[in-house]
C-alpha cells in the first residue's frame, strides 16, 4: 500500500509540474511609431544603427511581406488591440477628419470616421486579463480623442488603455505625437520625473518596473514607442553618430538618432527578460503602425510612405520570436497583416473565441510550422487625405504577388506585379483588364461585407 500510496503522489506532482509548465506565455508587444521597411540595419539600411533589433530578429522570424493594417497610425492601432480591420470599426483616420486635411480642389468628399476606440468594443488586454494576465501599456494609444478629465466625457482619460482592459498605464492618452520628448514631457498620461530625461529611455524604465513586480503571473505587455514620430528630437550623442552620414537611406541626422534611441529602448526591455530568466517563456512581436513619413526616411526601393496605399505607407517591419514554436534566424515571405498579429497573441495564450465573435487576421503558427496560411488575400481601406493631402483617397488588395489600387476620387484602377515591380511604377491595369477586374470585384466585395465607408463625389 505504501508504494502505491507514494507511486500516486509522485503521479500527482508530476501532473502538477507539467500543469505549472503549461502557464500560458508571457507577450510582449512591441509596436514602434512611423518606423519604414527601410528603417532597420538588418532590413538593408547600412546606414541605420540598430543592433538591438538586428539581434532578436536573429533568434526569431523576420517577415519581408509584413502589412499595416492601414497607411495611418489609429486606425492600425485599433486593429492590433481588438483583431478588427479599421474598415470594419470605421477608425480609418489619424485622429478627428476635418477640413484640415482637405485638400480646396478635392473631388470627393472623405466619410465620417471613428477616432476613439468604444468601450464596446473587447481588447487584447480584456480577453486575456480575463484568463489571469496582468496588462500593462506603456507609450502611445492615440484612441481616445481629445484629451478630458471629465471621466463621462465622450473622448479623453475616460477612453485611455486603463479603460480597456490594462492594468497599468504609462503614457497612453490621446496624443498622436509627444509635444516633446525630453522631460517635462506636458503629458497627461506621463508624470515629469527628471529634467532632461529621454522619453524612449523612460518608457524601458517603466516598462521594467513593472515587468519586474508582475512577472510572476503571465503578462501582456504593449510597449509602443512614440518614437520614430515627429517631433524630430534624440540625445545629442545619438545624433552625433549621424553626422556627415546623410545619403541613400538616412535624409535626417535626428531621426536617425531617434531609430537608435528606439533601438537602445528596446534592447533594455529584452535584456530584462533575460535577467528574470522569462525570455524563454515570452512570446515577442516587434512591428510598426504604419510606413514612415518619407518626409522623414528614405523608403526606397517602395514607392511614397505614410499617408498613401502604395507599398512605402503600407509595408512595415515585422519580428516574431515565440520560444519552442519558432525558429532562430529564419525569414519568411508570406504577406501577413497586423490583425495576424492579434490572432497569434490569443492563440499563444489559449483563448478560446465564442461562435458569434470574430478576428479579421489568421494565426501565424502555421507558417512556424512550415505550412501555408488559410488565406491568400489581403485588403486595405484609408478612404481620407493624410496630414500632407498628397495621397488620393483609395483603397487596395493584395492577391499573390498581385495588388490593385483603387483610386476614389475618379474609381480608377492600377495593377502591380510586386515580384517584378516592387517600387509600383507599372501599372498592368490595361495590360490584364481581366486580372485587373476579378480583384476589384474582390476589394468591392470585402468593403460591402464589412460595411465600410467610402467618399463620395464633390458637385462641379
Amino acid at each position: 500500500m505504501n508504494r502505491l500510496w507514494l507511486g500516486a503522489t509522485a503521479m500527482v506532482v508530476a501532473l502538477i509540474v507539467a500543469g505549472a509548465s503549461a502557464q500560458p506565455p508571457h507577450v510582449l508587444l512591441i509596436m514602434v511609431d512611423d518606423l519604414g521597411w527601410m528603417d532597420l540595419h538588418c532590413q538593408g539600411n547600412p546606414r541605420l544603427r540598430t543592433p538591438r533589433v538586428d539581434a532578436f530578429a536573429a533568434t526569431g522570424v523576420r517577415f519581408t511581406n509584413a502589412y499595416a493594417a492601414s497607411c495611418v497610425c489609429s486606425p492600425s492601432r485599433a486593429a492590433l488591440i481588438t483583431g478588427l480591420a479599421p474598415a470594419r470599426l470605421h477608425i480609418t483616420q489619424h485622429g478627428a477628419d476635418g477640413p484640415q486635411f482637405w485638400p480646396k480642389d478635392r473631388k470627393v468628399q472623405p466619410p465620417p470616421a471613428e477616432h476613439i476606440l468604444p468601450k464596446s468594443r473587447v481588447t487584447l488586454a480584456e480577453r486575456l486579463k480575463a484568463i489571469g494576465y496582468a496588462t500593462g501599456f506603456f507609450g502611445k494609444w492615440h484612441l481616445s480623442g481629445k484629451e478630458s478629465n471629465d471621466p463621462n466625457a465622450s473622448s479623453g482619460s475616460a477612453f485611455w488603455p486603463n479603460h480597456h482592459g490594462f492594468d497599468v498605464n504609462v503614457g497612453g492618452c490621446g496624443y498622436g505625437g509627444p509635444p516633446t520628448y525630453f522631460d517635462p514631457y506636458r503629458n497627461p498620461a506621463l508624470p515629469n520625473r527628471k529634467p532632461g530625461e529621454y522619453l524612449g529611455d523612460r518608457l524601458a524604465d517603466e516598462t521594467i518596473a513593472f515587468m519586474r513586480q508582475r512577472h510572476d503571473q503571465p503578462m501582456f505587455i504593449c510597449l509602443w514607442t512614440y518614437n520614430v514620430h515627429y517631433p524630430f528630437e534624440a540625445p545629442a550623442d545619438l545624433i552625433a553618430h549621424f553626422k556627415g552620414q546623410l545619403g541613400p537611406g538616412l535624409k535626417n541626422e535626428v531621426y536617425g538618432g531617434q531609430i537608435e534611441g528606439m533601438d537602445r529602448t528596446v534592447g533594455r526591455v529584452l535584456d530584462t527578460l533575460d535577467e528574470l530568466k522569462i525570455a524563454d517563456d515570452t512570446l515577442v512581436i516587434f512591428t510598426s503602425d504604419n510606413g514612415a513619413w518619407d518626409g522623414a526616411s528614405d523608403n526606397r526601393p517602395l514607392r511614397a510612405g505614410k499617408g498613401y496605399v502604395y507599398e512605402g505607407g503600407l509595408r512595415i517591419p515585422l519580428i516574431v520570436r515565440w520560444p519552442g514554436v519558432t525558429h532562430a534566424d529564419t525569414i519568411n515571405d508570406t504577406p501577413v497583416i497586423t490583425m495576424d498579429l492579434s490572432a497569434t497573441i490569443l492563440d499563444a495564450a489559449g483563448v478560446k473565441l465564442a461562435p458569434d465573435d470574430r478576428l479579421d487576421g489568421v494565426s501565424l503558427r502555421p507558417l512556424f510550422k512550415g505550412e501555408a496560411l488559410d488565406r491568400e488575400t489581403l485588403f486595405f481601406h484609408y478612404p481620407h487625405y493624410a496630414f500632407h493631402k498628397d495621397n488620393r483617397p483609395g483603397a487596395a488588395i493584395r492577391e499573390g504577388d498581385y495588388k490593385l489600387v483603387r483610386n476614389f476620387d475618379d474609381d480608377s484602377v492600377e495593377l502591380y506585379n510586386l515580384a517584378s515591380d516592387l517600387a509600383e511604377e507599372h501599372n498592368l491595369a490595361a495590360q490584364e483588364p481581366d486580372r485587373a477586374a476579378a480583384l476589384n470585384d474582390q476589394l468591392t466585395s470585402w468593403l460591402r461585407t464589412v460595411d465600410a465607408q467610402v467618399p463620395t463625389k464633390v458637385a462641379p
